[in-house]
């Protein structure tokens, strides 16, 4: 079947930056109380999560998807899911105690086959508001694939024996996401994809090496840099692609360096295998 009937559907959600959810944003990453209270650029990512009932949910952690009128993402076959990628343009800063409302439209669908199999991508548009006033508005890529064969190799490879080099970044940042945080970023998002939490369903189902970092947990992490140096709230855009995945325990290399375009960012693993790819303007 095709999939063109659900380009621009529509889904809507009210959600409110509260203090508690700010202070566990804050927390997870170990950041201070901003004064004045306006949040750092990438909590828009725990705003008006999902809130369909767990008997709805699929393994992916996403509503179960079907070909009734209410099914706001296509009902392709193929059941692992990944967070791509995403545009993002900053409008305005989200205060504490901001009430917020976000719409989102399914802005396209295709198919394809890759070297892996069947491949199906939906782009997602969110415009959130914060207090009536347009805050960020998000293109995020979804991308859909078959299921792992159960002797598939386990993946990204083990470390090799390479090493990533700071050297032509300006700024770096070294840290090793554990199960802890990424536990505390599933909460704070809602997100019930079992890769983040459930190690043998990683490994045995979807075939991965071990826990997922998620791609916006990643995200985040690198908007953090931008803000330590440049400082909070500065990027009027930021783009990110998810290029490989990084798992929880091992270090992650996190860089930053001025290009012509504005500022070049991405994430590696210790080995150099680059995990994200990402560029910002200010």
């Amino acid at each position: 079947m095709t999939y063109d009937a659900w380009i621009g559907r529509e889904a809507r959600a009210k959600d409110r930056l509260d203090e508690g959810l700010a202070d566990r944003w804050l927390a997870t990453f170990d950041l201070t109380k901003p004064q004045p209270p306006i949040m750092p650029q990438g909590i828009h990512f725990a705003l008006c999560t999902p809130e369909a009932p767990t008997a709805a949910l699929g393994e992916d952690g996403h509503p179960q998807r079907d070909e009734c009128a209410d099914s706001f993402l296509p009902p392709f076959p193929m059941p692992r899911r990944m967070w791509a990628s995403s545009k993002i343009a900053f409008h305005a800063p989200i205060a504490i105690g901001a009430v917020i409302e976000r719409t989102s439209k399914v802005a396209a669908v295709s198919e394809k086959e890759g070297g892996s199999g069947r491949l199906a991508f939906v782009d997602v548009e969110h415009v959130t508001k914060a207090n009536g006033t347009i805050a960020v508005i998000e293109t995020q890529t979804l991308v859909y694939r078959d299921a792992a064969a159960p002797d598939a190799a386990l993946s990204p490879q083990p470390p090799g024996e390479g090493a990533f080099s700071p050297e032509g970044w300006d700024a770096h940042r070294v840290l090793a996401p554990d199960a802890r945080l990424l536990f505390r970023y599933s909460a704070l998002t809602f997100n019930t994809h079992r890769i983040h939490y459930d190690a043998p369903y990683s490994r045995e189902v979807e075939r991965y090496r071990g826990l997922v970092v998620h791609g916006p947990l990643t995200a985040s992490l690198l908007l953090q840099l931008a803000a330590r140096e440049l400082g909070e709230n500065r990027l009027r855009s930021f783009s990110f692609r998810g290029l490989s995945p990084a798992i929880a325990g091992e270090a992650l290399h996190l860089v930053m360096r001025k290009s012509e375009a504005g500022y070049e960012l991405a994430a590696f693993a210790a080995d150099g295998r680059q995990v994200t790819a990402a560029s910002a303007t200010v």
